[in-house]
């Protein structure tokens, strides 16, 4: 465990100085003072009152640990060559591990701190990025502050693409990490030493989206043995390429598994849903420009993806309606209320709220359209 001094020690640690010299058994005594308290107890109660509250606020003191989860794992920091996204990627035998182990910023980097995790490393080692040293300053600088160093892995990769990573030699083993072209992976308290090369050759020979790939790296990992405990939580994480204007932009995909049987597998089906809704969006945005025929596409896509939500084909009826195309929309109101005639009272709530513009009796029609024929008898 380490341990750091903190807002709450100094605070401790200036009000202790504070009550020391206002002691009134500090204070110059009188004669008569001393005659009455007697000298040898004045002189024990001075001592006592000095050293007992500067015991007690060195206890505090080393009662402040840098807080540590055993985020043992495995992870990947890369940046895209093509698109210039930077992601990072982690799963392990952990609960919530997205919450410390993760951390990316838009157009500046991403950082993996794991083992006993030191979560200070990730924003500190975003903001050194900023400043404009590398990801090699950057895990030097942490690492050489950290007395607890021997036991965090770290890596970094910046926004050109530029990576670095460092394993202590207190990392429980099997430990290790290797770079490549835009890219880091890193692993420690894994089943064997096959897990951080098996990761490499997986990230480098992937294709498609970095959200992707970078998944395709963990599972691959999970196929050579991966966490020697086994399987809780994993995290994902990519951000654009271009510095944000805030916090709230510049996050491309950032899904979390807290706490599952088969984080990975559940990981895959958020971020297929993920695309789904990436789909959804591009579906709007052609209704707005009125290509119609895209956005059917798009709208299709979603829907493919993500079947047992009819969320998707609810709002692009909506849409549809709401740009005169009532033809078209009505058969898509059909498809969706014959799988939970909920949405139809939805519908009928919609004009109220300015979100479903059409005359009454163009209402009416959508609210009576029949459920699609299945050819089944009832």
């Amino acid at each position: 465990m380490v341990f750091r001094p903190n807002r709450i020690t100094t605070a401790f640690f200036f009000g202790l100085v504070f009550l020391v010299l206002r002691n009134p058994f500090l204070r110059p005594y009188s004669d008569s003072e001393r005659t009455s308290i007697g000298w040898d107890m004045q002189q024990a109660l001075r001592l006592a009152a000095s050293v007992i509250p500067l015991a007690i606020g060195a206890a505090a003191a080393v009662a402040q640990p840098y807080p540590s989860d055993l985020n043992h794992t495995y992870s990947i920091v890369a940046r895209d060559s093509v698109t210039g996204e930077i992601g990072v990627a982690v799963q392990t035998h952990w609960f919530a591990v997205g919450r410390r182990v993760a951390w990316a910023e838009p157009g500046v980097g991403a950082v993996a701190t794991q083992s006993f995790t030191n979560p200070s490393f990730g924003p500190r080692g975003l903001e050194m990025l900023r400043d404009g040293l590398s990801p090699k300053q950057a895990v030097d600088s942490l690492i050489a502050s950290d007395p607890g160093r021997e036991r965090r892995q770290l890596a970094i990769v910046d926004s050109r693409g530029d990576a670095a990573a460092w394993t202590g030699s207190q990392c429980i083993a099997a430990a290790g990490h290797t770079t490549g072209e835009g890219f880091s992976v890193q692993a420690n308290l894994m089943e064997s030493d096959t897990v951080w090369p098996t990761m490499k050759r997986a990230y480098e020979n992937a294709s498609g989206p970095l959200a992707e790939r970078l998944l395709v790296a963990l599972e691959a990992a999970e196929a050579v043995g991966g966490d020697i405990r086994g399987k809780q939580s994993a995290a994902l994480l990519v951000v654009t390429s271009d510095v944000a204007p805030g916090p709230w932009a510049g996050r491309l995909v950032d899904l979390r598994v807290d706490d599952s049987r088969e984080p990975l597998v559940e990981l895959r089906r958020l971020l297929k849903i993920h695309r789904a809704y990436e789909h959804m969006s591009r579906g709007g945005a052609a209704l707005d420009e009125d290509e119609i025929e895209r956005a059917f596409k798009e709208y299709e896509a979603a829907s493919a993806l993500y079947p047992e939500n009819p969320e998707f084909k609810f709002w692009f009826a909506v849409s549809l309606a709401n740009k005169g195309l009532l033809d078209r929309a009505l058969p898509v109101f059909a498809e969706v209320f014959a799988k939970n005639d909920q949405w139809r009272t939805l519908a009928a709530r919609l004009p109220d709220s300015d979100r479903l513009n059409v005359a009454p009796d163009d209402l009416q029609q959508i609210l009576k359209v029949p459920a699609p024929d299945t050819g089944l008898i009832d």
